[in-house]
């Protein structure tokens, strides 16, 4: 008889990219309601807080020298300069949701995704396109068209395997 966690697929960082105006943010949106048990780190920066943005849960806020320390302490997966701020993913934390088999899908920009990938081979990626576009990058696992965000998120839900989906929840009858 086997358990849950022998039945379950190893954990895997799953990287998640595309094109600007690709539609990754309304893909994660659902994914992450369809899959709560697949973790989706929070990014670092260094620009202001916005209204509404609570540190820790949107984005972790960072001094420019805090960040700079992350950098060269190579604390990070990965980590870009866009105008005046930077942002980056905090490692740490990924190894250890990974390390506790946990899978992680970890959405990024095209040059993000690329420097991960690069970095770490065994990391999956998957390249979200619109209907009709070619894939802007080599070496990708899977491509996912969007032309329906519902589809899109189907399918990257079935990259995972039907041990993450959320539980069941029991129908009302009546």
């Amino acid at each position: 008889m086997s358990t849950d966690d022998e039945a379950r697929p190893a954990a895997r960082l799953t990287v998640l990219t595309g094109p600007s105006g690709a539609g990754v943010g309304s893909v994660v949106e659902l994914f992450r309601a369809r899959s709560p048990l697949v973790w989706i780190p929070v990014p670092a920066t260094t620009r202001p807080r916005r209204a509404g943005e609570v540190d820790g849960r949107d984005r972790i806020f960072l001094a420019p020298a805090r960040f700079d320390r992350l950098i060269a302490a190579g604390q990070l997966l990965e980590w870009a300069r866009i105008g005046p701020y930077a942002r980056g993913t905090p490692a740490a934390p990924v190894l250890d949701r990974l390390a506790a088999g946990r899978p992680v899908l970890l959405p990024l920009d095209l040059p993000g995704a690329l420097a991960v990938h690069a970095a770490w081979p065994d990391a999956r990626l998957v390249l979200l396109v619109p209907p009709g576009a070619r894939p802007p990058a080599a070496g990708a696992a899977h491509v996912l068209t969007h032309d329906r965000t519902g589809r899109a998120v189907d399918e990257l839900v079935g990259l995972f395997g039907s041990s993450y989906l959320a539980p069941a929840q029991p129908r009302l009858s009546g």
